[in-house]
């Protein structure tokens, strides 16, 4: 940001990084538009250095991923014969590589690049760069005034095209179990083994009802971590629904379970944390629906087909939408994200930097 002269640049003490480019001439009353991405990458698969791997020329057959035994396959990702002839991305198998959000961070200062260098005319531009994303609270010491723009795009998505406005209710639940632990040769009618209860209480939940069986604007409940023994345990779901309504019931079902689990091993046997996370921002962008009208006219321009979908799952626009910033979200040209075959191509970089540029034009008409 300093080399290419961004002003008002500020490092907050919670890592929150600001900048803005201050209207062209003639252009000073066009509305303030801001582009955010987020530094950090998910805790998986980063126990040692990221070494990517740039395949040019992709053959959109079958690559394997350096000597990690992984094999990026089409059988996988059918998309990938659509990059034949690409420069392709990815990883050596063995870490993630981190596109998730680095692209964003990358295309928005290119884009910067692409406005300075082609004296584009455009109006005030708000740049933010966030920690924290990938743990919910990504936008909790954002400070929506200190940014100062009318409205906002998160470049945090998948494929270059990707539009999206409606993401996930969200919660975390956890339920803990307190068992009776006694000697097995004499535990009939004592024990309570709180592993096994742990077990009952997932085979409760609706199993149509998880992220592998569902798609599009289905909730389901993600079972991502249980651990215990005997004595206790605890399970953490994250659940998730685009319907308002269904959440609720959602949230409700669990409930009924810790009721249920209690009148059959007695009372305080289970306990549930409900922690709200985010909120379906659409409810916040339909009456700001020029920010998706022109997200659209944008792809458009560059020759890119927009893809107006639903997240399946969250995003700092979400919680700065509720915070007074209308904020949706848009691809960044990369696949497979948070594992180690998640990849970009430089061709769906350049797009969706093609694409950032032609939403400042939009908005400095």
């Amino acid at each position: 940001m300093e080399e290419l002269v961004v002003s008002n640049i500020q490092l907050t003490d919670n890592c929150f990084l600001y900048g803005k480019l201050p209207a062209t001439k003639g252009y000073e009353n066009a509305p303030a538009i801001g582009f955010i991405a987020h530094m950090d990458t998910v805790a998986d698969y980063c126990e040692q250095p990221i070494r990517p791997i740039i395949t040019e020329h992709y053959d959109g057959k079958e690559l394997a991923l350096g000597n990690s035994g992984l094999i990026l396959s089409p059988e996988m990702f059918p998309h990938l014969e659509s990059l034949k002839g690409h420069t392709l991305i990815t990883t050596d198998g063995n870490t993630l590589l981190g596109a998730d959000d680095k692209a964003g961070i990358a295309e928005i200062l290119t884009m910067v690049e692409h406005l300075q260098a082609e004296s584009i005319p455009h109006g005030p531009i708000c740049i933010a760069f966030t920690p924290d994303e990938e743990i919910g609270t990504g936008a909790s010491h954002f400070d929506v005034e200190l940014f100062g723009a009318d409205f906002a795009y998160t470049v945090d998505g998948g494929a270059e095209g990707e539009i999206e406005y409606e993401n996930f209710n969200a919660c975390e639940a956890v339920f803990e179990v307190r068992g009776v632990n006694v000697h097995p040769g004499s535990a009939k009618g004592i024990m309570i083994n709180a592993a096994a209860v742990a077990c009952e209480i997932q085979m409760m939940l609706p199993q149509e009802e998880t992220p592998e069986q569902t798609e599009g604007y289905e909730g389901f409940y993600h079972l991502i971590r249980l651990n215990g023994s005997c004595e206790k345990a605890e399970l953490v779901y994250i659940v998730r629904d685009h319907d308002a309504d269904k959440f609720e019931q959602k949230k409700q079902k669990l409930k009924e379970i810790v009721t249920a689990m209690n009148h059959k091993y007695g009372e305080d046997t289970v306990r549930l944390q409900i922690r709200e996370q985010y909120r379906n921002m659409a409810e916040k962008i339909r009456p700001c629906f020029h920010l998706i009208e022109n997200a659209k006219k944008a792809c458009e321009q560059v020759g890119v087909v927009p893809k107006v979908q639903p997240i399946r799952g969250g995003t700092d626009g979400a919680r700065l939408s509720f915070m007074g910033l209308p904020c949706p979200n848009l691809g960044t040209g990369g696949y497979a994200f948070h594992g180690p075959y998640e990849h970009i191509t430089a061709e769906g970089m350049d797009k969706s930097t093609a694409i950032l540029v032609e939403l400042v034009k939009q908005y400095s008409r």
